[in-house]
């Protein structure tokens, strides 16, 4: 068994809450810093991730897995006892997948369109559109999820789980977009501002910007992709 590995994607990468995960699951965990787009795209990184995307994960058995819901849910799988995930099978495992659901098809895409105005140097017409039409969907997705979270302390109840801890890796970027005024949405804002004073998503913050980051959980370092790379076997 080997210490798990997260290979998370900078800056403002969607793995800021699988970081923010592992820190709540409070057991042995790396992380391997990956820059976008330059070397999540490259053969090297394709080695573990055929899609060229973060995050990744090198699980205990050297396993890797993709994509941020699988991630979540293994990490869930781990956290039962914290609360952070539920068995397979009952009604809160349920809960926690739907929301975590809407939260990667409508949450993380509304935004799509603005990074890809970001990404490709849209202008003129072309980044008016995209704007347009990500502003609505950001608007309608702030408003869906405020209904659904009402006066809860959490997205899923009175606990936290990993669906708060992925929420706030994609609801940051409205910092970087600037598309609605989160105040508009009061239960949403409420949220936002509990876990930004956090310490795992301060520390997640911290390791994103290559400050002093203080761990709360079982960080047990940082760790070069190049030199993990010499170790892996896929």
């Amino acid at each position: 068994m080997t210490t798990p590995i997260l290979f998370y994607g900078v800056p403002s990468g969607c793995s800021f809450g699988s970081i923010v995960a592992l820190e709540w699951l409070g057991q042995p965990y790396q992380l391997s810093r990956i820059e976008m787009p330059e070397l999540v795209t490259s053969d090297e990184y394709r080695r573990i991730n055929n899609v060229g995307e973060t995050p990744t994960l090198r699980t205990e058995s050297g396993e890797f897995l993709s994509e941020s819901m699988s991630i979540l849910n293994h990490i869930a799988a781990r956290g039962i006892d914290r609360k952070l995930g539920f068995a397979q099978g009952t009604p809160e495992f349920d809960r926690l997948n739907q929301m975590l659901a809407f939260l990667n098809t409508a949450f993380f895409n509304s935004y799509v369109p603005l990074w890809h105005a970001l990404e490709h140097g849209s202008d003129g017409v072309e980044k008016q559109v995209l704007t347009d039409f990500a502003r609505a969907k950001v608007e309608k997705v702030h408003a869906d999820l405020s209904a659904m979270l009402g006066d809860k302390p959490w997205l899923l109840g009175a606990h936290r789980t990993l669906a708060d801890a992925y929420f706030i890796g994609i609801a940051r970027w409205n910092e970087y977009h600037q598309v609605v005024d989160r105040r508009d949405y009061p239960n949403l804002q409420r949220l936002y501002d509990k876990l930004e004073a956090d310490p795992a998503v301060i520390f997640a913050h911290a390791i994103e910007y290559q400050r002093v980051a203080v761990s709360a959980g079982g960080f047990a370092g940082e760790v070069a992709f190049d030199k993990v790379l010499v170790e892996l076997v896929v």
